[in-house]
């Protein structure tokens, strides 16, 4: 994994993610991949930005997501691109959800657990804070406050 400034061709963010870091740079992150060593390489590499520090990726599916997570460091935009998707945030305890079609966007907000199910094939954008990213399995009703995994792993 390694970052790259001013990459000259054109940027699949669906295997390459974007970094967007102080001073308005955005670097790819190349060999990006969703597992621990990447993961824990990515941190490393872009810690001095802290909680200002944004991940840009695209990602297709087409179902439920199998986890819960959170972003304490920052809010996380989320951009149906195509198909419908649908976001759960837990709220008080209380589901709340929202349906985006192509086009449309919601603010996960800082701190807020959230999954993100995709009715049929779906796409969409993320720009989220990694830092301090926490995991849950799904397996739960809802998640608790305790326990996860961090890493920038979105949506």
């Amino acid at each position: 994994m390694r970052l790259v400034n001013h990459e000259p061709d054109a940027i699949d963010l669906r295997t390459t993610p974007v970094h967007l870091g102080l001073g308005s740079r955005a670097k790819s992150v190349e060999g990006f991949a969703w597992d621990p060593e990447v993961l824990h390489a990515y941190s490393a590499a872009v810690a001095a930005d802290g909680a200002e520090g944004r991940m840009v990726t695209l990602f297709d599916g087409d179902g439920p997501d199998d986890h819960w997570e959170r972003h304490p460091a920052g809010d996380e935009l989320v951009v149906c691109l195509s198909g419908s998707v649908t976001v759960t945030r837990d709220v008080d305890g209380v589901p709340d959800r929202v349906v985006l079609g192509p086009g449309e966007a919601t603010v996960n907000p800082a701190g807020t657990w959230h999954a993100v199910d995709m009715a049929g094939p779906a796409s969409i954008l993320t720009i989220t804070p990694g830092l301090g990213t926490d995991h849950r399995p799904r397996t739960e009703a809802r998640p608790t406050e305790n326990a996860g995994t961090s890493g920038p792993r979105t949506p």
